[in-house]
């Protein structure tokens, strides 16, 4: 038990509806499709959490902004029923205004209303029988080792056990020692039982476990079967101890990630090493990491080039090359030098936080099916207990029937009908799939999304950026009449620097490795899907691509234009004053390695793959051709939606993407998959993300996603098979108690163990 309790630093700050009570990282729902290109100028998200009060909420009415944050550690969870529970008496509590318990991180979020809530709701978790700490202390805990560990850990059933041996034993000498000893072993055994289900009854869980176990032990004690009584308590309790470890190993992927963060760093004040807490980090904080250590926080690199292990974050076994002023994510490990690094993100907002953040929004994705069994639960139970009631009083009232008998199977009938192995086959599976993709680098936002993948026939990809690396050169310039490559460049680049888009960053760098002065345009403008514009020194300049250009190209040139896009090239063709052409500029971006292997493995799969671009057809088909692919060419972002919409009006869509402009064609899939590498937007807007950056992973997901509905399926016929046929065989008067208790707690332990088999998946990618 916890003694001392550590309330989490609460602070009033504005909660989004669709958030944790975090503000760790930006959300999509903040932004509209048409605030897309504001986004992409760096509008689309917040450095801060404001507190002022929504306009909009009705008066007398505290708005979300205006309430209190709180979130605590919980222990003792063993499954998502527990959270339920745990969940259901906090909000019961007055002027909690929403609670949330994350199962797989075990955290309570509350939002309350006032500050002196909070010790209320620390009460009510108490009252529901487990603990709390606060979730930002990091304390070390020193666990036993070997013998001692499992003893501390087991000492109830150890001593339960072994009470039941002893009165066996004496039971042919002394046969009323004996009995009395079933009868104290089950009373003491049951009596935190039975209070928690007292507790449970008050915070409004009425028809827990523990309070069948309760009902079945004391009339199996009441009907002077000590010895099923005791053995039904002990099967109970050996049972919540396999869900027990499997909980914990479900979470352990998650937990490990916790840990990846270290608590302290070195950071440069003025040139000297000082040690402070990470926590106490903030961007443009300078750092030191030495070899085998892990970053603190994400960070700049400040150093020409670095190798660092990435593999605990994206699965990626071999370590990375980092250069001068990439971005390197907290909790990868520095291979081979001391280096200085530049903070870049805030507490509580680096890339473990991130994907914390996403895991924990996860759980309210919850699969149809989950959704589903959470839903019969909470009737099944009750009906069940009236069934049981039933079988009880029926017989011995209109058919003369012993009442004993009848009691007897009514009881054994309770315990088969508990909904435990039935309620954890779909999460316990869903978890542990969940943990197995994230161990492969695959980042999966829920049930939901989990099995959606599993039902996808089609995917369409992105091209710059998810087929490709998103980093394309300079091939050609070509100028036309007296003007030279020189001052064609110098002037296209004045137009286009200051912008994030690949192709224009591209071009700014080509020009500042040819030396030249770059002077930045004045009225520049985007102009959308086509090409960019802006004013030189008084003259107009304007890129576009050559099927939106309105002047009229002279043969040469439109072989020219031909001659580059066959190649697999991107061209813009140059204009001055809008009058006349004045030269071309071609692009080659280069495909990822792994592409090809991607969609070969995906036809595999019986999965249909297409490339969507804005690029131009004979880049796209030169593109294509080289993977294997079908594409769609020359497509503005909202024409990428509508082709998608109609894709997905057909069947399941997937649509893989990095950048802005493909957030909206994201959401109008059946399941969006950002490429890790792309931009917040799109990583928000995704229903996975592929952290690592490796397509052939795509194969691998679906394969986890259809194991994962197996397992499923597999879960719910053990849980009602066994339950069906121990059912038949009780009412019979063929099995007893403790066989009842049996069917349950082991329906749950070979369930839970059985979705624990997905942690070791392997696709045959592998």
């Amino acid at each position: 038990m916890c003694t001392k309790h550590k309330a989490c630093q609460s602070e009033k700050m504005a909660v989004n509806p669709s958030q944790s009570g975090s503000c760790a990282s930006p959300k999509i729902s903040s932004i509209k499709m048409a605030d897309v290109a504001t986004a992409e100028a760096g509008c689309c998200s917040s450095d801060s959490c404001s507190s002022g009060a929504d306009p909009a909420d009705d008066e007398g009415e505290p708005s979300l902004s205006s309430r209190f944050t709180q979130s605590w550690k919980i222990e003792g969870m063993d499954c998502p029923s527990c959270a339920r529970k745990v969940e259901t008496a906090v909000n019961r509590v007055s002027g909690v205004a929403e609670a949330k318990v994350l199962f797989a991180t075990e955290k309570l979020i509350i939002k309350a209303d006032n500050q002196d809530v909070f010790q209320l709701v620390e009460q009510a978790v108490i009252d529901t029988g487990f603990t709390f700490t606060s979730p930002s202390s990091r304390e070390e805990k020193k666990s036993a080792q070997g013998w001692k560990s499992v003893i501390i850990q087991n000492g109830q059933i150890i001593a339960i056990a072994s009470a039941m041996a002893v009165a066996a034993a004496i039971k042919p000498a002394l046969p009323l020692v004996s009995e009395w000893m079933f009868i104290f072993t089950c009373l003491a055994g049951l009596y935190p039982i039975g209070k928690k289900a007292i507790s449970l009854a008050r915070s409004g869980t009425p028809f827990a476990i523990e309070t069948l176990m309760s009902v079945a032990a004391l009339g199996a004690l009441y009907l002077g079967e000590t010895v099923e009584a005791a053995m039904v308590l002990l099967l109970f309790l050996i049972g919540e101890r396999l869900e027990a470890f499997a909980a914990s190993r479900a979470r352990s992927g998650v937990q490990a990630l916790m840990e990846l963060v270290p608590e302290n760093a070195t950071k440069i004040v003025d040139g000297q090493r000082v040690e402070v807490s990470a926590s106490e980090l903030q961007p443009g904080d300078v750092i030191e990491v030495s070899p085998g250590a892990r970053l603190p926080a994400d960070g700049k690199l400040i150093a020409q080039v670095a190798s660092f292990d990435e593999s605990a974050l994206t699965g990626e076994s071999v370590p990375v090359e980092r250069y001068k002023d990439e971005s390197v994510m907290a909790g990868a490990v520095v291979v081979d030098k001391v280096v200085w690094l530049t903070i870049t993100s805030k507490q509580g907002e680096n890339a473990i936080d991130r994907i914390l953040h996403l895991i924990e929004e996860a759980e309210s994705r919850k699969a149809p099916l989950e959704r589903f069994l959470d839903k019969f639960s909470r009737w099944y139970t009750p009906l069940m207990m009236l069934v049981s009631l039933l079988v009880i009083i029926t017989p011995p009232l209109l058919f003369a029937q012993p009442w004993e008998t009848w009691v007897y199977r009514g009881l054994a009938l309770l315990l088969i009908a508990c909904p435990c192995a039935l309620v954890i086959s779909t999460p316990a599976a869903i978890t542990s799939g969940l943990a197995a993709a994230a161990k492969r680098g695959a980042l999966i936002k829920g049930g939901a999304a989990l099995e959606q993948l599993g039902k996808v026939e089609t995917i369409a990809f992105d091209k710059t950026g998810t087929l490709t690396k998103g980093k394309p050169e300079v091939t050609d310039v070509i100028a036309f009449g007296d003007w030279s490559e020189t001052t064609l460049v110098e002037k296209i680049a004045a137009i286009e620097v200051g912008s994030s888009h690949p192709l224009a960053v591209s071009l700014v760098n080509k020009a500042k490795t040819m030396g030249l002065t770059i002077e930045e345009a004045m009225d520049k403008q985007a102009l959308v899907g086509s090409g960019v514009r802006g004013v030189v020194a008084g003259v107009e300049y304007q890129v576009t691509a050559p099927s939106k250009v309105t002047l009229d190209l002279t043969d040469k040139w439109s072989a020219e234009i031909e001659r580059l896009e066959g190649q697999g090239k991107t061209v813009v063709v140059a204009i001055e004053s809008q009058q006349s052409v004045i030269g071309l500029i071609a692009w080659q971006d280069t495909l990822r390695d792994d592409s090809a292997q991607a969609v070969k493995a995906l036809q595999k799969l019986g999965i249909h793959s297409i490339m969507l671009t804005g690029d131009n057809p004979r880049s796209a088909l030169a593109i294509s051709s080289m993977i294997g692919i079908d594409y769609k060419a020359s497509l503005l972002p909202q024409d990428k939606v509508n082709y998608v919409e109609q894709l997905s009006g057909k069947g399941n869509v997937a649509m893989v993407g990095d950048g802005i402009n493909d957030a909206p064609a994201m959401k109008a899939s059946s399941i969006g998959i950002a490429m890790g590498g792309g931009t917040d937007v799109a990583l928000e807007t995704a229903d996975a993300a592929l952290t690592h950056n490796r397509l052939t992973e795509l194969a691998g997901m679906i394969e986890l996603s259809r194991a994962t509905l197996n397992n499923i399926r597999q879960n719910i016929a053990l849980a009602l098979g066994l339950k069906g046929i121990f059912l038949v065989t009780s009412l019979l008067g063929i099995t007893g108690l403790w066989v009842a208790v049996l069917a349950d707690s082991g329906a749950t332990a070979i369930v839970t163990l059985n979705a624990l088999r997905l942690l070791k998946f392997k696709s045959q990618q592998d």
